[in-house]
């Protein structure tokens, strides 16, 4: 029928960014990600993405996954610092989720308000 092929289908759900972490056989504990939801960025006027960033960085410091890139961490684990919008953004954004430096420019050019710059 055709509401067969028109029906949303979970094939079409993104649950990762599509980054290259060769073999892609690792997993992150529990623990790790509970700490970096404790502290989800939502995009709301008083929550700061710098700080935010910050934050983050911090818990990956602790992390080290032999054969694994620090950008491969750091994408994989970022969207679950994340809540509602900014959780959409992340993955509807696939080209600026390629390297951690273009995700986080990125990132901060979208959620850093321009009046904190001046």
């Amino acid at each position: 029928m055709l509401r067969e092929f028109s029906a949303p289908s979970v094939d079409n759900v993104c649950i990762e960014p599509t980054v290259n972490a060769g073999d892609g056989k690792f997993k992150f504990k529990t623990g790790l990600i509970n700490m970096v939801q404790a502290n989800p960025f939502s995009g709301k006027a008083n929550e700061d993405a710098n700080a935010h960033l910050q934050q983050f960085l911090e818990i990956c410091s602790t992390l080290s996954i032999q054969g694994v890139t620090k950008d491969v961490i750091r994408l994989r684990l970022f969207p679950f610092s994340l809540l509602g919008k900014e959780k959409q953004w992340f993955y509807i954004n696939p080209s600026a989720v390629d390297t951690w430096n273009n995700f986080s420019t990125a990132f901060l050019k979208k959620f850093f308000p321009i009046g904190k710059t001046c």
